[in-house]
């Protein structure tokens, strides 16, 4: 259906975005309210849920965008606390297998918290090894820098030396320090990384979409990691928000290349077992970042969210997670940006089914997202040519088409009522060859759609009418 064509929807919405979801919202049918109780869907920020959700009342229709306690997971002190303490638990479980899959994430340590610890670690490696320093709650590359010495941590902050006065210690902003992967997987000379978007609807049981339309997201100057230009953020950093203040930036063009873009360079650089290899471990890296916070989340019926995904890859084409967002942006730079995440937001709504019209299935394909754990991984059909579904082509009208007749077909045929199924005329059906043997009662009532004649259904409503 096009966007221009939905019917009004019962469905009020509250948000205070005007970019891509406010169009998507509006052009869903549902009504906007400035209410902030009365409402059926809230796609609100984060400061919202500190502020409002721990005192707010949620009807059973109502869903919100946010879980309660996301940033055990967006938060990047946070992420790195729950991703290590789950290696440990698999360690002492003696899952060395396990515990050896998160090997995703570079050294990573808190500070000031963690000061100690990281000097006796900067201290192994090489001379000139270069760090990256990253604020823990900040997004869109704000206060990130580079570093290959340890005077350059302290200088950044003048008024505060983390050795000594404890008090002061407190005063000062935390930051996640990194080794930084110095071998990205270059294209045309230039470092990128991957967007992906992931949607979470349970996390007991957890249950993860991801979005097969992602993108990569390339810095505007050729990469090298000579000392001086480790100041340079549009060599190092790939966020849109920096990349589009570089000078020379092409606003028509943007920054951003389509994953389907990527994934046929791969197949075609690499072959595809060695393409599908790489966007398996992506998926399964996805997939233990969550499982590391799953039983920390406050899992909530009214809550889904959908998050952003950071990855880079690697020379060796190994994927290395970067952070986590809770309010990925959804405004658009160009039309193609516009296109996607209007897709996209379209799907997610798709799936969490404000109107009930999947009934609540978890369907295994929703537009351009695929479910890819369910209370345990979701494998794709044995018969298919990739194992991860990630950057490939999909036909979502078409998906979405089908998906809502298959639903549409479900609720006419459940409103039959089940005595017609009781009568001897229906009993009878199994012996005229119109339903099989394995057929049950209820699959009869879409056997009564697909199978029998006007007149027999008629005949069927006349003996309950008679009954």
């Amino acid at each position: 259906m096009r966007r221009d064509e939905r019917k009004p929807s019962h469905v009020r919405f509250r948000t205070t975005f005007r970019n891509c979801v406010y169009d998507l919202l509006r052009s869903r049918g549902y009504t906007e309210t400035e209410s902030d109780t009365e409402w059926e869907l809230a796609w609100v920020d984060k400061d919202w849920i500190r502020e409002h959700f721990d005192g707010q009342y949620l009807s059973d229709a109502q869903r919100i965008n946010h879980f309660r306690n996301h940033y055990e997971l967006t938060r990047k002190d946070n992420l790195v606390k729950n991703l290590k303490r789950t290696q440990r638990h698999l360690l002492r479980e003696g899952r060395d297998d396990e515990a050896a899959a998160y090997d995703f994430f570079p050294g990573t340590y808190v500070l000031p918290a963690d000061y100690g610890l990281f000097v006796e670690e900067f201290k192994t490696h090489p001379p000139g090894s270069i760090w990256i320093m990253k604020p823990t709650g900040s997004a869109q590359g704000k206060g990130i820098f580079l570093f290959n010495k340890l005077s350059q941590v302290t200088d950044w902050k003048k008024d505060y030396k983390w050795k000594g006065d404890v008090q002061k210690e407190k005063e000062v902003a935390a930051y996640v320090v990194q080794r930084y992967i110095e071998n990205p997987q270059l294209i045309g000379g230039k470092k990128f990384d991957l967007r992906l978007y992931v949607l979470v609807t349970s996390y007991s049981p957890l249950t993860v979409y991801i979005y097969r339309a992602g993108f990569c997201r390339f810095s505007g100057y050729r990469y090298n990691t000579h000392a001086k230009n480790l100041g340079d953020t549009y060599v190092h950093l790939t966020n849109a928000a920096i990349q589009k203040t570089a000078p020379g930036y092409d606003a028509s063009a943007g920054c951003k290349w389509p994953l389907t873009a990527y994934k046929l360079y791969m197949i075609a650089k690499y072959g595809v077992q060695t393409t599908d290899k790489m966007f398996d471990a992506v998926e399964e890296l996805v997939v233990n970042t969550l499982l590391s916070v799953q039983k920390v989340m406050i899992n909530d019926k009214h809550c889904f969210e959908m998050y952003g995904y950071d990855i880079l890859v690697d020379d060796t084409l190994k994927p290395w997670l970067i952070e986590v967002n809770a309010s990925p942006s959804i405004s658009a730079d160009t039309m193609q940006d516009y296109d996607l995440k209007f897709g996209l937001l379209d799907d997610v709504f798709t799936v969490v089914d404000m109107e009930t019209k999947l009934g609540g299935a978890v369907e295994p394909t929703v537009g351009g997202f695929d479910l890819i754990y369910n209370n345990g991984h979701v494998r794709p059909d044995k018969g298919m040519q990739y194992s991860s579904r990630l950057g490939n082509a999909v036909d979502r009208e078409r998906q979405l088409k089908a998906l809502h007749a298959k639903h549409s077909k479900r609720r006419s045929t459940k409103q039959l009522p089940l005595s017609i199924f009781a009568t001897p005329a229906v009993r009878g059906f199994g012996e005229a060859g119109l339903m099989d043997a394995d057929d049950d009662l209820h699959g009869l009532q879409s056997v009564l759609v697909a199978r029998t004649s006007s007149m027999a259904k008629v005949w069927a409503c006349m003996c309950v009418l008679g009954r």
